[in-house]
């Protein structure tokens, strides 16, 4: 018998804020492919831009990952791409695992909206060589079309891609924090203790006691 292959779910993403959708998404990868563990893994801003207003810092952003997830034992916090350069392109990101851990096989899990954009990324086909593609539904996209889709991208690059069988959550960080904008409450939407940890620090408002 050969060795037993690790099998990783990564959710990248610049989570500000991180919300159930980012949750209930690495939750359902995690069961439906049998995934050892879930990396979530904060992208890095570059310097120029580590203070942007109305955004969470670099810090403030690893630190809401941190409390989302600390109660589900099958998802870690990575921080590979959050470095002093900043942004990281995911095909480096996915290179530099496998050269490290020939033993795991990565997936790596994102959106429709990701997958109908996934030409313009840098390097798609070294993506594909590095991963396996996991994607999410959303309600305005029909199965059918994101099923071609995944199947065109698999001929054009020898990709391998998966599609979840989730329920279809459209809410978005930007969505968030535009709310937070208006006043509107972000309660069901994100986990209460990044909710608490957003008041405390007057993320996104400057002002505390807006977020509930």
């Amino acid at each position: 018998m050969g060795d037993v292959r690790k099998k990783i779910g990564i959710m990248g993403g610049t989570f500000d804020p991180i919300h159930m959708g980012h949750l209930i998404l690495g939750e359902k990868a995690y069961e439906q492919l049998e995934l050892d563990k879930v990396w979530f893994m904060p992208s890095g801003n570059p310097p120029h831009k580590k203070n942007r207003t109305g955004r969470a810092s670099d810090e403030q952003r690893v630190e809401m990952v941190k409390r989302a997830i600390a109660d589900n034992p099958h998802f870690e916090l990575s921080l590979i791409e959050m470095n002093e350069e900043g942004y990281t392109y995911t095909y480096r990101t996915l290179e530099a695992l496998k050269e490290q851990n020939p033993d795991t096989d990565y997936y790596f899990i994102i959106g429709a909206d990701s997958l109908y954009s996934f030409d313009t990324w840098m390097e798609p086909q070294r993506i594909c060589q590095a991963c396996t593609l996991v994607v999410a539904t959303r309600n305005h996209t029909p199965v059918t079309e994101l099923d071609h889709e995944m199947n065109r991208l698999s001929r054009k690059y020898g990709g391998h891609f998966f599609r979840l069988d989730t329920m279809n959550i459209d809410v978005s960080s930007e969505l968030l924090r535009r709310w937070m904008r208006e006043h509107k409450s972000l309660r069901y939407y994100v986990p209460d203790q990044v909710i608490c940890y957003i008041d405390q620090q007057c993320i996104y408002t400057g002002k505390p006691g807006a977020s509930f």
